[in-house]
Order: C-alpha cells, then structure tokens, then sequence
C-alpha cells in the first residue's frame, strides 16, 4: 500500500474571500495539524513583515505537517520565504507557474522557453536552502503537453520533490482529466522515483473530490483539498473516500479519520463567520456551501431543509424527514429563524425514535481535584444486566467509556453538545450526542438538571437507533 499525502489548502484559498484574524489563521492551522494532514499551505508574501510573520507563526505552531509557502520568480523572493520558513518542522517551497501559452503570455509576458529558463533559475534558488521544492503548474490541461513533460524533466532533475498538476478551468469531466493526465504521465516515465506528483483541481462543476481521486489511479500521490473547500476538493470527503476505497486502490492516507468530523466543524463554524452574510444556507440551485451562522425560516423551501439536514450529516428515511419538517413548521411559525443546532437538536428528538434495547439502570460518577474522573454504569439489555467501569479526562469522557465497557461496542463519537434550556440553580441542560455508525449519523437527545445524566441518556439514545437498525436488519 502506497501513502496519499493531503496537502489542506484552506489558509492559502482564503485571502480576500475570508478575512480571518491574525490569531484565528493560526488556531486554524493548529486545528488542521491536529488532524495530521501532511502539508498545510499558506498565501505567499504581499506584505513583508505582516506575510512573513504569520507564516513564521505558523511554523512554529505546527507539530505534524509540512509548512508550504510559494515564491515568486526572483532570488529576493526566495531567501525571504525561506527566512520565513526555516523554522518549520519540515518547510518547502512553492514555484507556482501557468503552463497554457495564453496565460503566459497575460500573466508574465513571456514565451515558453523565456518561462522555462527562468523557473529552472529559481528551483536552483530554491535549492540553495532545502531540498523540499514543489513546482504547481496551473492551468495544466489547456497547456502543450510537449512543454509540460519537458518542463518536468528538468525540473525534477533539479532536485524538485514535488510536482503538481492544476486543473485551474473547472470545465473538465474527472475521466477527461485521467486521459489527459494518463497521456502526460506516459512521457515522464524515466523521471526521478523519488518525486511525488499531485493534483488540484478546481469544483467549478462540484467533481473536484472524484477527479483527484480518479487521478490516483494514474500515479498521484499528493492531493490538495481544504478543510473549509471554497472551490476545491473537499478535505473530509477525499479523507472519506480514501477511507473506504483506498485498499482497493492500493493506497492509504495517514489523516486521522475518527476526528475529521469534529475538527472540520469547528473550522467551518470559525470561517464561515469571516464569509459575507447571506440570506440563506442554501440556494434553490442545490449549492450545498452554507453561509455564515445560517439561519433558516419559514419562508425556506422544504427542499432547503432537507438540504440542510445532509449538510448536518443525517440520512434520514422519508417518514423521519417529514417528522422533522413538521416539527421545523411548528418552531418556525412562533420563532423567525431557526438556526442549525436548533434543527440539530430537532433531528435528535423527532427522528428515528425507537424502543429502547439498552436502559440505564444505575450510575455513579466520581472526580475531584486530587482524583482522575471514574465512572460506573449498569445498563438492562433484553433482560440481561450489563456492567461498565473506567476512567476518563472529565466525568463525561468517563462516563462515555464506562458505557461502551458495559455494551462492549465503540463508535465514533461525531459531536457532543450541551446547553441549559431554563435558568436558575436548579437549570435543565439538555444533551445532543452524535455517533456514526458504517458511515451513517445517529443522534440523540437527553434532558436533565444533572448534565451528566443529560448526557448519559442522550448516548443511550443515540445507541438504541443504532441497535434498531441492526436488529431490524
């Protein structure tokens, strides 16, 4: 099994479309480090010393990935990124250049071979401080493949790692890309072994996650997607795909997939807040991009809601759906807008509901400052009694573990949510919990004055659908 890097390009697509902070570009990389992607790519150097202390930043946030920042054609360029750079865990440099004459000529003014001599100058640039050098080609697919195989060859002789095809137009099918790559790669077949090719390709037509992955099968090794796609691939689709497909494929990714989930939310929550406001979450032409905080009313179709609940990640049955919509009416008529932890919480206490297989007998929870939390949980399941103990970072970490003791199952545990839905000493909270089961979401909802009792019930909610399911198939 060969490895797939993924290469997020989330703080590199962002620019002017999403003006995030200082602080909030590097707790967003932080988070994307956590999930173990293997290079995170950041916007070159327009402003000196505000570019160049962010990317410094960055480098010295981040534990797991590849830092990776473009230069531009000149030998200032270069020894200033790299000053920027060099403290990275692992840093490369990124010479990014079109390849179709008609960008050339628009972008730089210049003829191939003029382009070809002055590239080649700056992977020797490059090269005078790493050896980790990625050419992008952009525009890749409306080039002269004669130039871009030549280009290639030289370059890699040069010492560069990485090469990247971009597919920047948007107007190809993901088999149109595969024949043309195929056709490319057949001419580099003596090219360096130790160079890894990827691809990027833009979702004009909403194919990017099935045109990389396509490609994989013509000998891409690094894909560019984003945890936050704003016409891109999209990292936890790619991820999931991967997930799923890749023995077939004979590859594999290294992202942790049991956090994808609950990462990439927290981004989504953190960019889309930098997104101009929107009236609504989606689009009647079935653009799945959500704006901001997003708010849904009454005055939303029925096919936006549904919409709304896969954004969430529920596939829900034609009865569960129309449970939801009502109860959505019902809420929407009284309230002006409905936002999507409201509709969440709607899904977990109208969907699906089910006898309950598992119940929970008896609980005790114990913590302090001077003992680790521990938990202990009797459950009833079909007349059997049924015993958990463990510890936990945090008496709701424990109680979680001592239940999947008692039951002997583990899912992935997707979201957890709690709130107070009254006030005063003696408040209710309510729990929504979220576990994903052979890919499917499942949620449930628990209400309590004892949030770690909301929580144990929503759980075992949760757990229920799953086992009605199973035992129903």
């Amino acid at each position: 099994m060969e490895k797939v890097w993924i290469s997020d390009k989330t703080l590199k697509q962002a620019g002017k479309k999403m003006p995030l902070s200082f602080r909030e570009k590097i707790e967003l990389a932080r988070m994307i480090d956590r999930l173990e992607a293997d290079a995170i790519e950041l916007p070159g150097i327009e402003n000196k010393k505000v570019d160049s202390l962010l990317i410094k930043s960055v480098s010295s946030a981040v534990r797991h990935a590849e830092v990776a920042a473009p230069v531009r054609l000149n030998a200032e360029s270069v020894s200033m990124t790299w000053n920027a750079l060099k403290e990275a865990r692992s840093a490369r440099l990124q010479i990014s250049i079109p390849v179709s004459s008609v960008q050339m000529e628009y972008l730089f003014h210049l003829k191939p071979p003029a382009l070809l001599s002055l590239v080649l100058e700056t992977v020797q640039e490059c090269r005078k401080y790493t050896d980790r050098i990625e050419l992008i080609m952009e525009d890749t697919f409306r080039g002269d493949p004669a130039f871009i195989q030549s280009l290639v060859r030289q370059a890699a002789s040069l010492g560069v790692s990485h090469i990247t095809f971009h597919e920047a137009a948007g107007t190809f099918m993901p088999d149109e890309i595969r024949s043309s790559l195929e056709q490319l790669m057949e001419g580099l077949s003596e090219t360096n072994s130790s160079v890894i090719f990827g691809i990027d390709c833009s979702n004009e037509l909403g194919l990017a996650d099935a045109a990389e992955i396509e490609t994989i099968l013509c000998g891409i090794r690094e894909i560019k997607a984003a945890a936050f796609p704003l016409n891109c691939a999209s990292l936890s689709r790619i991820v999931h795909i991967l997930a799923l497909k890749g023995e077939k494929m004979g590859v594999f990714s290294s992202v942790r997939r049991e956090e994808i989930r609950r990462v990439t939310s927290q981004i989504e929550n953190l960019c889309r807040m930098c997104l101009p406001a929107q009236p609504g979450l989606f689009n009647e032409e079935g653009s799945n991009h959500p704006s901001s905080e997003m708010l849904l009313s009454v005055h939303d179709s029925r096919e936006s809601i549904l919409r709304a609940m896969e954004q969430l990640g529920y596939i829900l049955s034609a009865e569960d759906q129309e449970k939801v919509y009502q109860a959505f009416l019902g809420i929407a008529e009284k309230k002006e807008r409905i936002s999507l932890k409201e509709l969440d919480a709607l899904i977990a206490a109208e969907a699906m509901q089910v006898p309950p297989a598992y119940q929970v007998s008896s609980f005790v929870v114990n913590s302090g400052n001077d003992i680790g939390a521990m938990a202990h949980m009797k459950l009833a399941f079909h007349g059997r009694v049924l015993d958990g103990i463990s510890s936990g970072d945090g008496i709701i970490d424990a109680a979680f573990l001592a239940l999947e003791k008692a039951t002997g199952r583990h899912f992935e545990l997707d979201e957890f949510q709690i709130q107070a839905i009254t006030e005063g000493r003696e408040a209710a909270g309510e729990a929504i919990v979220k576990l994903r089961s052979m890919g499917k979401l499942y949620s449930g909802r628990g209400i309590s004055t004892d949030i770690v009792g909301a929580s144990i019930m929503a759980y075992v909610n949760a757990l229920n659908k799953i086992v009605y399911e199973e035992e129903a198939e």
